[in-house]
């Protein structure tokens, strides 16, 4: 009888009419629409492949402009769930030209999501992120910027909207918790988070996260000694999505 009623409930709850500024805020395609983010940290391809995946998910188009550092591990990146063949990926040499890709990409109004891998790169004029802030919001788009920086570093500019650093979290095995903490938030306030769950390629399993003195840290990874190799790139993600 218990049982029935909870399932009465689930089917007539009312929903959601909370006005979205309300609403409990999550690391998704929807929250970046209209914005200009960044994103940072050693988790912060993983947390990016998340909202390419969410993108994809809601039939949003999605383009991957390189600035020329390393490209993301394709196979890993397949096996997440996201459509390779309905990627579009460009590669140009700095974080201007990577600007410049983006403002043509947006101004096609054909995308919903592009994501900007800056890398260490990441100095873009002030009137190309201007552009690409009102291209985002004109063709209700998402701009995601992927940078290579501390989250004690400063953003792109005052016109990031949306700033976040991603660290992950061993939780056992090979599975380890993205995590994505925000830093700076201009409509809702640094005051929120999100994490997902994922798996490491094989061969990666939970490792020391403790710093270590450079010596130890080279023994410790075994780096010199005969048959050492470096681990796989990428991550592959578990099923569903929290």
């Amino acid at each position: 009888m218990g049982e029935a009623v909870i399932q009465l409930f689930e089917r007539f709850k009312a929903p959601d009419v909370r006005p979205e500024s309300l609403r409990p805020p999550r690391w998704c395609h929807t929250e970046l629409v209209g914005r200009l983010a960044e994103i940072s940290g050693i988790s912060a391809l993983s947390a990016t492949m998340g909202v390419v995946l969410d993108a994809q998910r809601l039939g949003e188009p999605v383009a991957w402009v390189s600035a020329g550092g390393s490209l993301f591990y394709p196979p890993d990146v397949e096996e997440s769930g996201i459509d390779l063949e309905a990627l579009v990926v460009v590669r140009v040499a700095g974080g201007e030209a990577a600007a410049r890709a983006a403002d043509k990409l947006l101004r096609s109004g054909a995308f919903g999501l592009v994501v900007l891998d800056l890398g260490r790169a990441y100095t873009v004029p002030m009137a190309l992120q201007a552009r690409l802030v009102k291209l985002a919001q004109r063709h209700d788009a998402a701009v995601l910027a992927l940078t290579d920086k501390a989250p004690q570093v400063a953003s792109l500019s005052s016109l990031v909207s949306l700033r976040c650093s991603a660290r992950r979290e061993w939780v056992g095995g090979d599975r380890y918790r993205c995590a994505v903490q925000v830093l700076k938030d201009k409509r809702r306030g640094p005051v929120w988070g999100d994490h997902e769950e994922l798996r490491a390629p094989a061969g990666i399993g939970a490792v020391d996260l403790t710093p270590r003195a450079p010596a130890a840290q080279d023994a410790a990874q075994g780096v010199g000694s005969p048959g050492s190799k470096p681990p796989p790139p990428g991550v592959t993600r578990l099923p569903g999505r929290r």
